[in-house]
């Protein structure tokens, strides 16, 4: 932790935040704001899948059948938009060209933590959602809730479902986590 004092106000940062802050950081401005980006979208989509695991998938599992699925198809239909979308579509593509800015300033080991994050990210988060809980979520918008097999399609659903995107949360952490390190590291 890093020491600043502002007047008669002490604060603390991480290493990295301090030196950012002092003026001090090895980066350019450039790789500097796309590394922060990359982190801020990585926590951000962190978030977002980590929400699900903790929260709105066992509350629509206590919920009747047909709710439950009435509510997951309108959240699916709207979380395609422009909140969501850079954080989904961006992390990996910021993550990686934030690794390529950092290595051409001679920073390998921190570019290699970007590139790796970016790497995980793109493969266990987009790739991972695009071919497994997006069709799961186009299967369920054809399923009408009131239909006499609701609750075994729901269990179904929600088991699967709930096991790759504790997958995909799993990855985004890691990238999330090699963000963070990719911006401690001085080599």
């Amino acid at each position: 932790m890093l020491r600043i004092i502002r007047g008669e106000r002490e604060l603390w940062f991480p290493v990295f935040v301090g030196a950012i802050v002092n003026g001090q950081s090895p980066l350019s401005p450039p790789a500097r704001i796309c590394a922060f980006t990359a982190l801020m979208l990585a926590g951000a989509i962190f978030g977002f899948f980590y929400a699900w695991v903790c929260s709105t998938m066992w509350g629509l599992d206590r919920l009747p059948a047909n709710i439950a699925i009435t509510a997951m198809q309108a959240m699916n239909a709207s979380v395609r938009n422009w909140v969501f979308a850079p954080a989904f579509f961006g992390t990996g593509p910021a993550m990686l060209i934030a690794a390529l800015l950092i290595w051409r300033e001679g920073l390998r080991k921190a570019a290699t933590a970007f590139a790796l994050g970016g790497t995980i990210y793109i493969l266990g988060g987009t790739v991972l959602t695009l071919t497994i809980n997006v069709p799961m979520n186009e299967a369920l918008a054809l399923i009408d809730p009131a239909a006499p097999k609701a609750a075994d399609i729901w269990a179904r659903y929600s088991q699967d479902w709930q096991f790759w995107n504790q997958i995909r949360t799993v990855f985004s952490g890691i990238a999330l986590l090699l963000a963070a390190v990719g911006l401690h590291l001085r080599t």
